[in-house]
């Protein structure tokens, strides 16, 4: 048993990334053993490629905003590792990840000697989580998939409403090397009879999706079928502003103060699954407190203004769909400026159809780089097989400096790629902030 935070968190990160054999076999076991803790709570359900962080955000602080008292179940974490499991977006404290890896510990060992062999690390949180909120401490239970949906070990769980934000390329080594593929996997979560909302995907994705309801006989509701957006515009200082519609609701002028389109759809898929929810459960929520929530929303490192002077921004587009949203709105938002681009990634990223994204824009000033991870790939690294202009820097913070010192006040530096990247700069920028 441990008897500090660090002892709990070494052991936590030992496990293995992924477990022996996939599935959720492992996870049935664990929750059966301990009454079903999954059971205990209302959720909602969340699985995409990319916007189910913000997704979730927006979910939260309208659910706030009605006075519910909100779970959360995220990852990868950007600052501590405890924001992994939040109510109303505070983590859990040091003692309570004591106190739950002590709970779960015995359990893994116990489970290490069957055949189904030992769980991995992301089964070890997942079950802390469940435990945590099986005792009460929510309301509401939002619960983002980790990878995929069909074998993720979140999808033991029988939710209110599930969501699948978007659909595209990413772990393909994994989920499958087609939409079609890939699809199947996230609509995985669908269960029997259980909502389902959908935000855009393509059609060859919504067949998949559409598929998988039918079988089920869950109520599917789609992005510009049965929810829409309309009138929307980037605002002169920092978000977006729409109008969203659906056969029972209209909100007009919507304010955002997150940037991207993306941040538009996302939204929009968050109000149509908190009105699916609302009908589901009876919770009575208002239109101003659905707009008062969707303003407050943030999430850290997604197209976050980090710093002002000169203009810093921080995304984490991870993969190929990703960096597609984030080039969608360097060309909407910053055509007329001169753009840094500070990138680096993991070595298992389509970094190659990432980088050719950024490199058709004009107007951007490339810089490859590193940081310190086990899976990052060197500044070298991202260089193979790639054409055009571009600096190389292996030491991130050198980069940083040196492209600082070369811009103007028209200028902005985009620090984009992986999420792990994303955090250590974050913590760089913040640690300055505080001294």
């Amino acid at each position: 048993m441990f008897k500090t935070y660090e002892e709990a968190l070494e052991w936590i990160h030992g496990r293995l990334v992924m477990g022996m054999k996939p599935g959720l076999k492992r996870m049935e076991w664990m929750m059966k053993r301990l009454g079903h803790p999954e059971r205990r709570f209302k959720s909602i359900h969340v699985a995409g490629t990319n916007g189910k962080g913000s997704t979730v955000t927006y979910l939260r602080e309208m659910l706030e905003a009605a006075g519910q008292v909100v779970g959360t179940f995220t990852s990868p974490y950007i600052t501590t590792f405890n924001e992994r499991i939040s109510v109303n977006g505070e983590p859990i404290s040091n003692e309570e990840i004591l106190r739950l890896a002590n709970l779960v510990y015995p359990l893994v060992m116990e489970l290490e000697e069957t055949s189904l062999g030992g769980p991995s690390e992301f089964e070890v949180v997942n079950t802390m989580m469940f435990i945590y909120f099986g005792e009460g401490h929510a309301d509401v239970v939002l619960i983002e998939v980790g990878l995929g949906g069909l074998v993720d070990s979140t999808n033991v769980v029988t939710p209110v409403v599930s969501a699948i934000t978007t659909i595209g390329f990413d772990h393909m080594h994994i989920l499958g090397g087609t939409i079609s593929e890939i699809a199947e996997q996230k609509a995985g979560i669908i269960k029997p009879g259980i909502p389902v909302v959908v935000g855009n995907v393509d059609s060859e994705a919504l067949k998949v999706i559409g598929k998988v309801a039918e079988e089920n006989a869950s109520p599917l509701l789609c992005f510009n079928k049965d929810y829409f957006i309309s009138k929307w515009k980037t605002l002169p200082t920092w978000g977006e502003t729409f109008t969203f519609e659906d056969d029972f609701i209209c909100l007009r002028q919507v304010v955002l103060s997150m940037l991207g389109k993306h941040q538009v759809e996302n939204a929009a898929l968050a109000l149509e699954v908190l009105r699916v929810y609302s009908h589901e459960t009876g919770l009575a929520i208002g239109h101003e407190q659905m707009l008062r929530g969707l303003k407050a929303a943030f999430w850290p490192g997604r197209l976050e203004k980090i710093n002002e002077d000169p203009l810093i921004i921080l995304d984490g587009a991870h993969n190929e769909p990703a960096m597609n949203r984030l080039v969608e709105t360097l060309k909407n938002d910053f055509e007329q400026q001169e753009i840094y681009v500070l990138f680096a990634a993991l070595g298992d990223k389509a970094v190659d159809k990432m980088l050719g994204q950024l490199q058709v824009l004009p107007n951007v000033h490339l810089i490859l780089t590193s940081f310190d991870y086990p899976r990052a790939a060197s500044a070298n690294q991202l260089t193979t097989n790639l054409t055009g202009n571009y600096d190389v820097e292996e030491v991130w913070q050198e980069g940083l400096v040196k492209t600082v010192n070369e811009m103007d006040s028209n200028s902005v530096l985009i620090i984009t790629g992986s999420l792990y990247f994303i955090s250590e700069v974050r913590h760089y920028f913040l640690d300055e902030t505080n001294n």
